[in-house]
């Protein structure tokens, strides 16, 4: 592998009402990445619990750095030297009845350097399936993103992918990132052709981060964590189940693609 080029990988899960369990399964899936040399790595959302009930996420709400989800996020950093973007945790709103969707991204160092509120919030009913995240959770107001060694890092969680206006507000990215737990209907119908969009015409490399199984709640997830390229090739992939996805950001391939269709400069709004 060439000097200039950085391995990243997303991690898939099947998170449990048990935060513990989730945190056990977090740690050797993310030592397994640091392993195979990833130096970014992508937790999924709702990694630390899935609760039985939409509710259940409220009692487990942390204020900013204090708490033990955002504890364990900051030792797999440290302990790895990995840039950690931690999926979302349930952090605390002005309405104690609900939570932000959050993501919290740490350092090598295991120090906290930005936090995303995811902004849009999901609800689709079909039949007997029903989702509605606006019941306990309160939207975000501010676009993320922030300045890793390899180059600009936007972020994103999951229904968010549906907003191509939310990632030309990022400005150049050389990755996104999307933390999701897209249901199983949605994501056999929509979730590659979204994720490969998106790296498409913002010619930058996406990296998605899903929940992938059947929960103990019920709820099937879609999976299908991947790693896309600028020019909107699948790079990994892993359907189903608990693993890691790992793939290299190439900045070569990333300039030879911008500058074979510019489009990004042929851009008039």
């Amino acid at each position: 592998m060439r000097s200039d080029m950085v391995k990243v990988a997303a991690i898939q899960m099947v998170s449990t009402p048990v935060v513990d369990e989730n945190f056990a399964s977090a740690r050797r899936l993310v030592a397994q990445a640091a392993q195979e040399g990833a130096r970014l790595v992508l937790l999924p959302e709702y990694w630390p619990i899935m609760g039985m009930n939409e509710t259940d996420k409220v009692a487990h709400a942390e204020q900013i750095d204090v708490g033990p989800i955002q504890q364990c996020m900051a030792d797999m950093a440290r302990e790895k030297g990995i840039w950690l973007i931690g999926g979302t945790l349930p952090m605390a709103a002005s309405d104690e009845n609900k939570v932000l969707n959050t993501t919290m991204v740490y350092d090598p160092q295991g120090e906290h350097v930005v936090r995303y509120d995811k902004i849009h919030l999901f609800s689709f009913t079909k039949g007997a399936e029903s989702y509605d995240e606006a019941r306990t959770i309160v939207h975000g107001t501010r676009v993320g993103s922030f300045d890793a060694p390899f180059g600009k890092v936007g972020l994103s969680v999951c229904y968010d992918l549906r907003f191509p206006e939310l990632y030309r507000a990022m400005g150049d990215c050389a990755l996104i990132v999307v933390p999701a737990a897209f249901t199983y209907t949605t994501g056999r119908a929509h979730w590659e052709i979204l994720l490969r969009a998106r790296a498409i015409e913002n010619q930058c490399y996406v990296l998605a981060a899903a929940q992938g199984g059947t929960h103990p709640n019920g709820r099937r997830t879609w999976g299908h964590s991947m790693l896309i390229d600028p020019w909107g090739d699948i790079k990994a992939v892993l359907p189903e189940g608990e693993g890691v996805v790992a793939g290299d950001l190439d900045p070569a391939h990333l300039q030879r693609v911008r500058e074979s269709l510019p489009a990004l400069k042929h851009r008039k709004l």
